[in-house]
Order: structure tokens, then sequence, then C-alpha cells
């Protein structure tokens, strides 16, 4: 992992904790039955009831270092239900939540194809080669099957914090992401070739959020994820998105 990838994921966990003393501080003076000071708040009654949570989401989402040139657009629905009563546990008092989503929409925007430098071997000896690295759009689906999620205990009636962890499978309908391109002349005619990265990647990630009630059981949300892109070797190439950043905003309906 870069560097840079590794400031920005260090970044992000020092958000996540710095969310977790407001929250407490915010129990403390709830007592250990925050919902019952409000009890007909929206937040209470979704909290009391460990419901069943759903709806649509878009992301919008930027490459970090070496990709910052990258560009994303995700949307699709996601489900997710409370499975424990709240529990203090001191500064991350909370309920715990385990969902999922499924996005039918994946776009990442790379730089278009180009020409580049790349190091390469002839006749024994490195040399600089100019290869042809591939890009433009690329589209796919992607599941995140499995989503842990801790909703921050407060007594807010209508703000619900949450941090979360997530792990994701993405399919490309082309080799993701763009590497540089080797040749074949079939016919007479010169064809481009993706350069062993893969059509299959996984998406382990992090992030913030908050659930902002407008009504009972209907909620505005928005978030922030932190995402690292990788074919864990799938192909022979695995040159990954170390980190991106993506901007999330839905709707969710609750039952």
């Amino acid at each position: 992992m870069t560097p840079t990838a590794q400031r920005f994921l260090f970044a992000l966990v020092a958000g996540i904790l710095a969310v977790g003393p407001i929250t407490s501080a915010q129990a403390e003076v709830a007592g250990p039955q925050p919902a019952s000071v409000v009890p007909d708040s929206p937040v209470a009654q979704v909290r009391e009831a460990r419901s069943w949570e759903y709806g649509p989401f878009v992301n919008y989402g930027v490459g970090v270092g070496e990709r910052a040139s990258y560009k994303f657009l995700w949307g699709g629905v996601q489900l997710g239900k409370a499975i424990t009563p709240v529990l203090h546990a001191g500064l991350f008092s909370g309920q715990f939540e385990i969902g999922g989503n499924v996005m039918p929409l994946w776009q990442s925007y790379a730089p278009a194809a180009h020409f580049a430098n790349y190091s390469c071997e002839e006749n024994g000896v490195n040399v600089t080669c100019p290869l042809w690295v591939g890009g433009g759009t690329y589209r796919g689906v992607s599941l995140t099957p499995v989503i842990l999620r801790w909703n921050f205990l407060t007594r807010s009636r209508r703000i619900q914090p949450w941090f979360q962890g997530a792990g994701g499978l993405i399919y490309t309908t082309h080799k993701f992401p763009p590497n540089f391109l080797s040749t074949q002349t079939i016919n007479g005619q010169v064809e481009h070739l993706d350069g062993g990265t893969s059509v299959w990647n996984f998406s382990p990630q992090g992030g913030v959020g908050v659930h902002i009630f407008t009504r009972p059981k209907r909620s505005f949300d928005i978030g922030v994820n932190g995402v690292h892109i990788s074919s864990a070797s799938l192909g022979d190439k695995n040159p990954g998105i170390n980190a991106s950043v993506q901007f999330q905003v839905g709707y969710t309906y609750w039952k």
C-alpha cells in the first residue's frame, strides 16, 4: 500500500474514533435507557423495534494518490437489520447491525488509453519501453454480502450516526483496473489485449455516516467510505486501486 493510501486510511480510522466520545457523552446524559427520554421519537422507535431497513443509494467516488484521476459512480439498494439491543461499552455504546447491498450500476472513469513508459527486458537488458495503457469507462456490477455496522447511542430524536466495515465483490465487463496492453495480429489487423488484470475484484472498505429521520420510519442518509479495490492476484498483474473515497447519499425505509 502506498504512503498516500496509508495516510488516508489512518485519517479515516481517526475520524471514526472521533465520533465515539461525542456520542458517548450524549449517552451518559441519557442514562441506561436513552430511548425512554423521547419514547415516541423516530430514532427510539426503530432502535427499540430492531427494525429492518432497506432503500436505494448512490455513490460518487474519487481515487486517492496515484489513482487520483479515477472517478466512480455506483448505485444500488441496501438491506440491514439491528440484531442486538443497545449495548453499553463506554465510548462505543450502541447497537450492532448486519446488512448487505447490491449495485447493478457500477462505473469507473479512468484516463483515456495512452502510451506510458514501463520497464521491460530486451535481450536480457532492462530498458524503458513505451507501452499502450488501457483506459476509458469501465462498467460492471457489485455485491457486498456482509456489512457490519455499529449504530451509536445518542439522545437525538432524528439523528442516528454509525460506522461500519464491509467486504464486497466486483465484476466488470472488461479487466479492471486498466493496465498495459499486449497486442496480437489477426488477419493482418493489430488488436490490443487486456494486460493481465482481472474482471473480478474484491472491495474491503470502512466508513462513517448518519441517518437523518425526516418522519417516522423514513430517513435521508449520508456517508463516506474508504474503499480498496484489488483482484487478489487473480490476474497476472494486480495494480489495484489502493484507496478511493466514496461519498454516499440514500433514502431508507424502516419496517
